[in-house]
């Protein structure tokens, strides 16, 4: 069961808007109850939020006194007095709704003024209303949700719209009868209720509208933080576009080409396993202005790559983590793993199967294949699970790392 509850609800009625209290779930020893604001069979209506505040205010008699939650209602007054905009039903509506196709919030609409109807139905004993619900089984059909009027099932919210277009009028004829019970109040009580109403929602839009400053105050405080802490080349034309400018340290030079990943597969600046390298940014920027010959050209972010080149705009900027240096990696590898930088070989290595990868051969794992002790030596290094060091000396290792290097730069336009 739901947790106990009182709600101030609006009803939508042929002669206006009435206001009362729903207790959608109560319990009195093993009993579940739904109670309306009111007295044994009477169902109390008010035309107000101010006329509903005032009769509880007076401290009258009524059912709902005995229910578990009414302190803690009380104890939220006025406010609790006015009905939440999804305490609303539109009885009067709900032949237009009907007339609608079954999407998720008709269907819910209908459910919850059914669920209204009912416990009115059922607390004021209306005949009308209770004989539809008894003897229309297919209008429960709407606590199914909206999936359950998909395809064929699309018949039966024609069918609860027919019962309704039929049945209706005598449901809205016996809930109006209910405004009948509403005992009198007096006229300076519900003037007082008006006033405290009022103030009541002064003072509550006054402090959601101090909590959504608050709330803007924080959200500019977090974007400046976050704009202080930014990486400036998140704000670039290659971040936005998913393409990085890359830099190789290898042989004694530096190069530059550029690298995206569809998804986990490498695509380099180039094309049939040959990756175009340049030895200064400005010149890789000056080669895309004439050249389109290449495998980043056929990706749909490309066109925002070029429309910057040819606006004079566009810079081969290439953050650190896309820097990859083989300085060094072969001599620290002769050795021994005690030299060798792990960070630095296992980012050289992760080009090397790239760009393997791209070119579509398996000249690196021809080479591992090749030379077991390379392999042990990486396994080891690249956390792989490998526990046992390798043994030296270790010039087979470095010779098989220098064939790799070998196999890369041989991929390279630029010579080295």
């Amino acid at each position: 069961m739901a947790r106990q509850r009182i709600v101030a609800v609006e009803l939508e009625l042929t002669e206006g808007t009435a206001h009362t209290l729903w207790a959608p779930n109560w319990r009195e020893g093993n009993a579940e109850w739904q109670a309306i604001l009111g007295a044994g069979d009477d169902a109390y209506l008010f035309k107000s939020a101010a006329e509903l505040h005032a009769f509880i205010d007076s401290d009258a008699r009524h059912d709902l006194t005995e229910h578990a939650a009414w302190r803690s209602f009380v104890a939220g007054l006025p406010t609790n007095a006015v009905a939440d905009s999804d305490e609303r039903y539109d009885f009067i509506g709900l032949p237009s709704v009907l007339a609608d196709r079954p999407s998720k919030e008709n269907v819910a609409e209908v459910s919850k003024i059914f669920a209204m109807a009912r416990a009115l139905g059922n607390i004021g004993g209306l005949k009308s209303t209770n004989r539809m619900f008894a003897a229309n089984s297919v209008l429960a059909a709407v606590e199914n949700g909206a999936d359950h009027f998909t395809g064929p099932g699309y018949a039966q919210w024609s069918s609860i719209g027919r019962v309704i277009q039929s049945q209706w009028n005598d449901v809205l004829d016996e809930l109006d009868s209910l405004w009948v019970d509403t005992p009198e109040l007096d006229d300076d009580a519900v003037a007082a209720s008006e006033t405290a109403l009022a103030t009541a929602a002064a003072e509550l839009k006054k402090k959601r509208e101090e909590e959504e400053e608050k709330a803007r105050e924080a959200a500019a405080a977090a974007e400046k933080e976050a704009s202080k802490n930014a990486d400036p080349y998140d704000s670039t034309v290659w971040a936005q576009a998913g393409i990085d400018p890359i830099k190789i340290s290898i042989n004694g030079r530096t190069l530059y080409t550029l690298r995206c990943y569809l998804g986990s597969r490498p695509v380099f600046l180039g094309h049939a396993g040959t990756i175009n390298t340049f030895s200064q940014p400005r010149t890789l920027v000056r080669w895309l202005l004439e050249n389109d010959e290449h495998d980043l050209a056929r990706l749909i972010t490309w066109d925002d790559i070029m429309t910057a080149a040819n606006a004079g705009e566009l810079e081969a900027t290439v953050h650190e983590v896309n820097h990859y240096s083989f300085a060094g990696l072969a001599e620290d590898i002769k050795a021994g793993p005690s030299k060798i930088d792990r960070k630095q070989l296992s980012r050289a290595y992760d080009l090397l199967a790239d760009a393997a990868d791209w070119a579509g051969d398996d000249s690196v794992n021809e080479v591992l294949a090749s030379n077991q002790q390379l392999q042990w030596l990486l396994n080891y290094l690249l956390d792989t699970g490998e526990k046992s060091e390798p043994v030296p000396p270790y010039t087979e290792e470095a010779a098989g790392w220098e064939r790799l290097e070998s196999d890369l730069i041989a991929r390279f336009t630029t010579k080295l």
